[in-house]
Parts: structure tokens; sequence; C-alpha cells
């Protein structure tokens, strides 16, 4: 019998398993065709996609680096080393845990190591941009300890730091959580510091929507200043669907220990290879340039809807992020976002500051301008971006209307081909 012979049949995507790989294309063109303006989206580059592609999945490897449960380490250790001394570098970071799955699990972690159940805490409140876990209550965070919610003012909806600092007198939590998911301004980490300090809570700042603009010098970091910081690593930091938790080095051994044993068996290896390559692409100048197109393509987008008579969040944006109150254009921001969506705009419906409509039909549209720019488009695509926006919103209901903006959308991302898709 030859060599040939005794190699088993190990057939593609494409012959194994014809509907997943269809599936696949199909995703693939819809990321090619259409604008993609989800706030927590982003292009992976090639690189990253091939290490999370990689053989690394078939490796467990419970436990850290030279402290593992399991034998035959020696590569995972140095990939997840690499990881770690590569986030290090890239934030100014004392302690970093690559482990956690994802962000939300970072930040499970986070109360585990620190919170007994029933313990006081204090987050931005979802309907103010907020995230789940910091203490919403149908999270997990909500239900399992005493969360009290902070919010916006109504004149601005910016922060109320008044507020924030009154709730943490009277409950005296014991984490303090500085983090958002529908917020266009820049946190102010110092003064979140301060109120903690004031009632001796733990500061945590969660930066999964802005860690590529902190790693890009456009957004004050709060490695430092907090005690924790926990991040996805991929919306626009552009690395894979994974998570990291970054310390004091006097909280490591709690962090580590929450992590695992606490919640998680073994790490995704093959996440981590990710995530050591897109640190390592973000500690250049070329990502320190992406970051700064983020930012200035999200406030040329602003201008443009403003211009058009939007009413936005807070007024703009510092950030990558818009929030938009459609209701003053007699749309909701349910049917704003699916006919965009049909006009190759994508974006989500998203609750605004004060909502007096229902969170799965609420008044506005979150939009981000993350994959937007790792496109190579510029202020200019954002202007003309911010025309075909208001044109579908003015006509949500005319088939020309969203065609015809369709087209144009599809000319716009035939010249701007997205990094890690390849060209057919």
């Amino acid at each position: 019998m030859s060599k040939e012979q005794t190699i088993l049949h190990d057939p593609h995507l494409s012959e194994r398993d014809p509907e997943i790989f269809s599936l696949i294309k199909e995703e693939e063109k819809r990321e090619t065709d259409k604008i993609r303006l989800i706030a927590s989206e982003n292009y992976a580059s090639r690189a990253v996609l091939e290490a999370t592609g990689s053989i690394l999945t078939n490796k467990y490897s419970e436990g850290y680096a030279d402290k593992r449960y399991y034998e035959g380490q020696q590569v995972i250790d140095q990939v997840e080393n690499l990881a770690i001394n590569r986030m290090k570098a890239l934030f100014g970071a004392e302690h970093v845990n690559v482990q956690p799955y994802s962000g939300s699990p970072a930040n499970l972690a986070v109360y585990l190591a620190f919170c007994d159940p029933g313990d006081p805490i204090l987050g931005l409140s979802l309907p103010a941009g907020g995230h789940l876990t910091h203490g919403w209550k149908v999270s997990i965070s909500g239900k399992y300890f005493n969360s009290v919610g902070y919010g916006v003012r109504k004149d601005d909806h910016r922060i109320d730091f008044d507020e924030v600092a009154r709730l943490a007198k009277e409950h005296r939590p014991k984490l303090i959580w500085a983090g958002t998911s529908a917020y266009p301004r820049t946190l102010d980490f110092a003064k979140f510091r301060e109120i903690a300090d004031d009632v001796g809570a733990l500061l945590i700042a969660d930066i999964a929507h802005i860690s590529g603009l902190v790693a890009g010098g456009q957004h004050p970091s709060p490695v430092g200043i907090a005690d924790v910081v926990t991040s996805t690593t991929h919306k626009t930091l552009r690395g894979p669907r994974g998570g990291v938790i970054m310390c004091k080095e006097e909280h490591a051994k709690a962090i580590d220990r929450a992590v695992f044993p606490g919640l998680q068996g073994g790490p995704h290896n093959h996440v981590t290879a990710g995530i050591a390559v897109a640190a390592k692409e973000a500690n250049t100048p070329e990502f320190k340039a992406y970051a700064k197109d983020v930012v200035d393509n999200a406030q040329a987008l602003a201008e443009s809807l403003l211009g058009h008579g939007f009413s936005l969040v807070t007024g703009g944006t510092d950030n990558h992020l818009i929030v938009a109150d459609v209701t003053a254009k007699g749309i909701a921001g349910k049917v704003a976002a699916q006919a965009l969506d049909r006009a190759g705009i994508v974006c989500n419906y998203n609750s605004i500051p004060f909502d007096p409509r229902k969170p799965f039909d609420p008044s506005g549209i979150r939009i981000g301008t993350s994959s937007f720019t790792s496109r190579g488009m510029k202020a200019a695509e954002a202007k003309l971006l911010g025309d075909w926006i208001n044109e579908v919103v003015a006509a949500p209901e005319d088939d020309k209307v969203i065609e015809k903006v369709a087209r144009e959308v599809k000319e716009c991302c035939d010249s701007f081909p997205p990094p890690g898709i390849p060209v057919d």
C-alpha cells in the first residue's frame, strides 16, 4: 500500500460541508458589498484570521504559562507569553491576562475576584449608554449584585458626575464601572478615580469599544488610573473575538484565579495567537493613523448628519461612535435601521437617553466608523454616507430610493476592498 493510500481523505470545507461553505461565502459578499456601521464590529486582518483559524485550536492548555495541568505546552506557553508581553507594551499595563473568552466573561471575572453576591456596584445604566454587564437588571451582574445605575444629564446627555458622586456616597459600592456601550464622548477616568477613592471603591474601566483608540493615542488611557481595565480584543482593536484583563500588580493573583479556575477551563489558544498578532499590528504608525481616521470619519459623518437635521446624542462625537435620534425625522429607530440595511448600510437600532419608546422599538440608531475606516474610507466618503443615510431615512418605504442608494453604496465599496477577505 502506498503512502498516498494510507492518508485519510481530509476534504476542504467546500466538499465536506457545502452548506456552511456557501453561507461563509455569502457573508464574505455581504461584508464586501455593504458599508458596515455596527459599532462593535470591524475587519480583522488576514494575519489575524490565519492565526485564529490555525491548528492551535487543537490544543488544550488549562492553567498559565509554566504552570499548566497538561503536558505538551512548549509552543503554547510561548504564544501566550507573546500575547501578554505585546499587550503590556501596547497599553503600558503591569499585569495582563489574555485568557477571557470575550468581554462579558472578562467583566464577570472582575466580579468574582472582588465581590460577593449582594455587594453594591455602580455603573452607567444601559439606557444611558452603559453595558449589560455593568449591572443592568437582566444580566447576571444585575441579578447577583446590588446594582445601582448612574445616568447622563437631560440637557446635554453627558455623564452626570454629580450623580455618580452622590450615588457612590449613598451606596458605598464595592466597585465602580467606568465604561460604555453607546456613549460618544471621551471618558474622564481621573474624575471616576477621585469618586472611587472618596468612597473606598475599586475603579474598573471597561474599554471594549475604545481600546483601539486608546492604543492609537486617540483617547486617554485608564491604565495606571483604574485598578482593573477590561476589554474585548475586536471592535476598534481589530483583533479576534476575545477578551483581555489588565490590572495593577497587586490585583494580579485575584484576577488570574478568577479567570482560571474560577470561571473557565482551557483558554482558546488560537484566539490567543490572534490577540498576539493584533497587538503587534496595533503597535505601529499605520495603526495610529487608522485610529485617528476612525475619529475623523466619525466627526465628519456627525457633521454631515447634523447638516441634514438629525438630532445626535450629546450633539456629536469624540470617538468612533454616533447615536442619532431619528424620531424628529418622523421614523422609529428600528424602521430606520432595517431600511438602511436594505440600502447596503448596516447599523443597529438603539435606545437614546430618556427614550420614551421601548428597547426593542427605540428612538435611535447607533453608528460606528471602525469597519468603514478599516476599508480605507475617509472624510469624503463619510460625508457621502451622511447623504445616503438622510435619503433612506426620509423615504424608508420607497423601493426606488433604497435600490438607488444600494447601487451607489456597492460602487463605493468596490473601490475600497476590505482587509482579510480574499478578492475573487
